[in-house]
């Protein structure tokens, strides 16, 4: 169940839940309210309202707006990190990998809960702890591309690590342009298109030891 489920299942006020149940019941609801207003104009009451709680308990369990923003960073980073490496670990075919990469973001910002506005079009990048963690996804996604560039075409971990990110800048912003555009085209398409082009540029670094792919 995920956070914003639990929210839905916990609403009413005055229920008792075990501390973990309630931190990710708040966290659900904080995400809510972050998506749809953005950090600058949400407030704690509307977080704890949505919730069903009262503000004492939510400071309970957050000091403050930006601990919880920060909280729900954290766990969307991390999730999105955890697809992108599932992605490349999934196969040993690179025209799959850089295919299941590129669903990875697609379906990263498709997410019913809107997730990825937080981190990829937050208003407050301006926040030191809130940039290093949109550094913090976007390094960690191209480190693990590049990982599998450098080891099969031999390149300077530099150049794989400037290629790598090319590759998951691509998929990050088209995944959202396309999200942006109401779906136009089928997911699945949108994917196969992404992924025929970005596959015409990697495939053509020969792997390591071969004069061709």
């Amino acid at each position: 169940m995920t956070a914003i489920e639990q929210t839905e299942a916990a609403r009413p006020r005055g229920t008792r839940l075990p501390r973990r149940a309630r931190r990710n019941q708040l966290l659900g609801a904080a995400q809510e309210v972050f998506v749809a207003q953005g950090y600058h104009a949400a407030a704690m009451d509307d977080i704890a309202e949505r919730a069903g709680v009262s503000k004492p308990v939510l400071y309970q369990h957050f000091p403050g707006k930006l601990d919880l923003y920060l909280a729900l960073l954290d766990q969307h980073c991390e999730s999105l990190i955890q697809s992108v490496r599932g992605a490349l670990a999934s196969t040993t075919d690179n025209k799959q990998r850089v295919r299941a990469t590129m669903d990875a973001y697609f379906a990263y910002v498709e997410d019913d809960g809107g997730a990825f506005r937080l981190v990829f079009e937050s208003d407050l990048t301006n926040e030191p702890a809130v940039r290093e963690r949109v550094d913090k996804v976007t390094n960690e996604c191209a480190e693990a591309i590049c990982d599998v560039i450098a080891e099969d075409t031999g390149l300077s971990r530099a150049e794989s690590m400037l290629l790598a990110s090319g590759l998951g800048g691509l998929a990050q912003v088209v995944a959202r342009s396309w999200l942006h555009s109401d779906r136009s085209v089928p997911r699945d398409q949108a994917v196969q298109l992404l992924a025929s082009l970005a596959w015409r540029g990697i495939a053509g670094f020969p792997l390591h030891g071969t004069e061709h792919h």
